[in-house]
């Protein structure tokens, strides 16, 4: 039987190959040792030891992170992170047993896709998530910083022209890129009440408008911004509370995954009806980086695979929380 150590080793060293054999033994794993996970497999009459395949696992309704405490094993626990959800709507709550294998995790993936964090000076336009405690991306957004000893990146709550100031000077300074990590209602007040020349800046933004304005179809969120902001492209982050790693879109829409994680796609009217070789459906994530929670997780949104890799989301489930990063509605 593995053990939670064992797998913290593995899993940044798995290659395509192994993923599979790697997600079916942290499965048995949880499964004998996450109390609400065995409950909730056991409902489903589904016997571990007869699961062979990945698309024979269970997945996790995110909305068990609400009402039970989702952990694997007893351990003492280092953070709680919790979702912004919005007003009137409860929260998520994913406790964590180590926040720096978090942060590990995050830069990983960062520097897989955006190099190292040294080569940027950082702005963090996220005041929904700096007005609350539990942020993993506040969390995760200060390591960045931290890391890239830039004197001009930092977090701006409301402080538009400190914001625009900092990333002029960061310009004159050096030859360091620049990203400009937001939350999409701040972005878009920015655009279009600052209307500054970000030419050239990396502008990412989180998703998601928390209850501030109007959702929005993405690709009219992405032509607002690079209109009002002058940028040729968009980014995005594809992340949420109960995950403990991200996808990223370099500005296309279609987001890829690191290696450790993996998208499935069930069939809209039938949850347990998932496959690898379905066009579209239901988002189940696999983020084997939630060895101390749960890695499988049935999501709200809605995606498509995309030919040559990668995958979009197209929108959420009726009656879900608008919640989270990148849930643009299509």
């Amino acid at each position: 039987m593995n053990s939670s150590k064992s797998f913290y080793k593995e899993i940044f060293q798995v290659t395509p190959a192994g993923f599979n054999d790697l997600a079916l033994r942290l499965f048995r794993y949880q499964a004998a040792n996450s109390e609400i996970y065995a409950k909730y497999i056991g409902h489903l009459g589904v016997e571990p030891q007869y699961v062979e395949e990945i698309d024979q696992i269970p997945f996790l309704p995110i909305s068990f992170f609400k009402e039970q405490k989702i952990v694997c094993g007893e351990w003492e626990v280092d953070q709680v992170f919790e979702s912004s959800g919005t007003t009137g709507s409860s929260a998520s709550r994913h406790y964590v047993r180590d926040a720096n294998f978090y942060l590990d995790n995050t830069v990983k993936i960062f520097e897989k896709y955006y190099g190292d964090p040294t080569q940027y000076h950082i702005f963090a336009l996220l005041p929904a998530y700096l007005e609350r405690t539990g942020s993993s991306l506040v969390l995760m957004a200060e390591h960045f910083l931290k890391l890239s000893h830039s004197p001009y990146g930092g977090f701006y709550l409301n402080d538009y022209d400190a914001l625009i100031e900092g990333i002029n000077k960061a310009r004159m300074d050096d030859d360091r890129k620049i990203l400009l990590l937001g939350v999409s209602f701040a972005l878009l007040d920015l655009a279009e009440d600052y209307k500054p020349d970000l030419e050239g800046v990396v502008v990412m933004e989180t998703g998601g408008m928390k209850g501030r304005r109007k959702e929005m179809i993405r690709a009219e969120l992405h032509d607002t911004l690079c209109k009002g902001l002058n940028v040729a492209k968009v980014h995005s982050e594809y992340g949420m509370t109960e995950l403990l790693s991200q996808a990223y879109s370099l500005g296309n829409g279609i987001f890829h995954t690191p290696p450790w994680m993996k998208i499935l796609l069930r069939d809209i009217n039938d949850p347990f009806d998932f496959s690898q070789k379905r066009a579209s459906g239901g988002i189940n994530v696999i983020d084997l980086a939630n060895i101390d929670s749960c890695a499988f997780i049935e999501t709200q949104d809605m995606g498509r695979v995309v030919e040559g890799g990668g995958f979009e989301v197209i929108g959420r489930f009726d009656n879900s929380d608008i919640r989270g990063c990148n849930l643009m509605v299509y």
